[in-house]
């Protein structure tokens, strides 16, 4: 089957990184292509030699509105479509506009790019729920290559859980399906020994291992995910993020995430992300 990624999302979000990344894996890529252009690409596509195709669109793109009828007619024909939705908070973008000293496209006259900023996420809020939704306000463009580089290792078929670790002291990602806040359970930041380790280190998980209450969170976050999971598979989501947070994201929410990834890797494609590890 001929499999199509749509980049989409907000400017300054990192489009560009993920259709690079998307190149580097060996699908055939179209930048900022017209969303009128969509219903020509299944006709290409099945006499086409390539059988990866991935094509960015954004917010300057013609009838954008057209875009989730353009999708469905194109599984219509049998197309492995997949959504990337690159999204960021505002602080994040504005910073990266003025690093680069770039002009928003959508900057008109008098208006601000925090104005001009919130007139796109408006323009394109209809357009997170067509696939998977990706926060990259504290990724880094390695950080981000990675993960586009998961999700397209992964078969697309069915539903895929994604856990992520975050600390809260940096904000609640943008992307979550599901927050879990994991700051109550013992830190191992007050640990001398502990505190420059991560949830990936051994002697984090004992410490945290040892704690009754850290299994009783682990069992009832996931006893609720077992119970709820198959009403998401019903409703053919693509995707399910579950963000679990503790204060700073390196020792609780981290040795979570893994914990989690263990239990459901055996019945569900799963993938793991640590928004604050380097």
């Amino acid at each position: 089957m001929k499999q199509l990624i749509i980049v989409t999302g907000l400017s300054g979000s990192g489009k560009s990184i993920a259709l690079r990344a998307l190149e580097d894996s060996g699908y055939y890529c179209i930048d900022n292509l017209p969303a009128t252009m969509l219903p020509n690409i299944s006709a290409h596509l099945n006499t086409d030699e390539h059988d990866c195709v991935a094509i960015s669109i954004d917010s300057r793109s013609a009838a954008i509105e057209t875009l989730p009828a353009h999708i469905a007619q194109l599984k219509a024909h049998n197309i492995d479509t997949q959504v990337l939705f690159l999204e960021s908070n505002v602080e994040t973008l504005v910073k990266r506009f003025s690093e680069t000293r770039r002009k928003h496209p959508l900057s008109r006259g008098s208006a601000t790019l925090a104005e001009s900023i919130a007139l796109e996420r408006d323009m394109l809020s209809s357009l997170g729920d067509l696939g998977h939704v990706i926060d990259t306000s504290f990724l880094s463009a390695n950080t981000l290559r990675g993960w586009v580089k998961d999700i397209v290792a992964i078969e697309h078929t069915g539903l895929t859980l994604l856990f992520t670790s975050f600390g809260f002291k940096y904000g609640i990602p943008l992307d979550a399906d599901f927050v879990f806040d994991v700051r109550c359970l013992p830190n191992p930041h007050y640990d001398p020994v502990l505190r420059e380790l991560t949830g990936l280190d051994a002697k984090v998980g004992t410490f945290l291992a040892d704690h009754e209450v850290v299994k009783e969170m682990l069992k009832d976050i996931t006893a609720y995910l077992e119970k709820w999971l198959p009403c998401f598979v019903l409703d053919n989501r693509s995707y399910l993020t579950v963000a679990i947070g503790c204060t700073g994201g390196q020792h609780r929410s981290v040795y979570m995430v893994e914990q989690l990834r263990q239990r459901f890797k055996g019945t569900q494609k799963v993938l793991a992300r640590h928004r604050q590890l380097k």
